[in-house]
């Protein structure tokens, strides 16, 4: 009886932080993470920067739920969550998400002083995203920022110093969020509107909306290039990931549009899940090959 509320637990949490979805910004720590140490990272850096960023997504999307839960209630696309149905406690996930953030600052600590120093950057921005939804349709972008923080983080766990490499990975990583989390966004512009929360599609139109997201995926795409240029590990097997991701780009705008709208699931989450995977994979087989 016991075992079985711990794993009903462990599972409610996991449906909670959206587990499924921590592919989306891992992609780029690892990549980062590896090219900056030439794919030769010691197993207790490695250990204590993976803590990092499960700590950091995990506490991010657990106190984001508690923010969002008054909105989560009134939208009938997520008013089955646990939140508002009354199946977790919001106190019980405000703890929960507290202590993954003090799991954060300790595994900073851990790997160096100036990931320490600017761990509370980090946790400020992932404990607020939430909010700008309220006062700006740039809340996408703010998402995409928060999201930037894993490769910059990961370049500054192995080298301790910033450098122009991993402000470009945040770029592109930033963009890439931003680009899908507007095609998410789509399916609630009237919600938005009605309720006084703000997003690009509820500002400018599913259509124009869809227009920027491919803008933004378009220069995901440049920046992973010019990434390809800069580090001396990445050649012909980097670029074909790169071509791979421009096909899996190009049949996520074929899946939506502003007339049809019931993949739109499937074109922000499923198809972006894939992107990360293939620059995951094709970046690590470059650098090990």
């Amino acid at each position: 009886m016991v075992l079985n509320s711990i794993i009903k637990k462990i599972q409610d949490y996991g449906i909670l932080v959206m587990f499924s979805h921590t592919i989306f910004s891992l992609s780029f720590a690892f990549v980062s993470m590896l090219a900056a140490s030439n794919g030769l990272l010691e197993a207790r850096l490695f250990f204590w920067i993976l803590v990092c960023f499960m700590a950091a997504r995990t506490g991010a999307n657990a106190i984001n739920r508690v923010i969002d839960s008054k909105f989560d209630a009134l939208n009938p696309r997520t008013n089955g969550r646990q939140i508002p149905q009354g199946t977790m406690d919001p106190r019980e996930v405000v703890v929960f998400s507290s202590i993954c953030f003090v799991i954060l600052l300790i595994g900073a600590y851990q790997i160096n002083w100036i990931c320490f120093i600017l761990s509370p950057i980090a946790l400020f921005l992932l404990a607020t995203y939430s909010y700008t939804k309220r006062f700006t349709y740039l809340c996408h972008l703010y998402l995409g920022l928060t999201s930037a923080c894993a490769p910059v983080g990961a370049w500054l766990a192995v080298t301790g110093r910033i450098s122009l490499i991993p402000i470009i990975l945040g770029l592109a990583n930033m963009l890439w969020v931003a680009g899908f989390d507007i095609i998410y966004g789509a399916q609630d512009v009237e919600f938005d509107r009605n309720n006084g929360l703000n997003s690009i599609p509820a500002k400018f139109g599913v259509k124009r909306g869809l227009e920027i997201s491919r803008a933004f995926h378009f220069t995901t795409l440049i920046l992973l290039s010019i990434i390809g240029s800069l580090i001396n590990d990445f050649g012909i097997i980097y670029f074909i990931g790169i071509g791979v991701i421009a096909m899996l780009f190009f049949q996520e705008y074929r899946m939506v549009s502003p007339n049809n709208l019931k993949n739109v699931n499937i074109a922000s989450y499923s198809i972006n899940q894939l992107v990360s995977l293939a620059l995951l994979v094709f970046a690590s087989i470059d650098i090990y090959l």
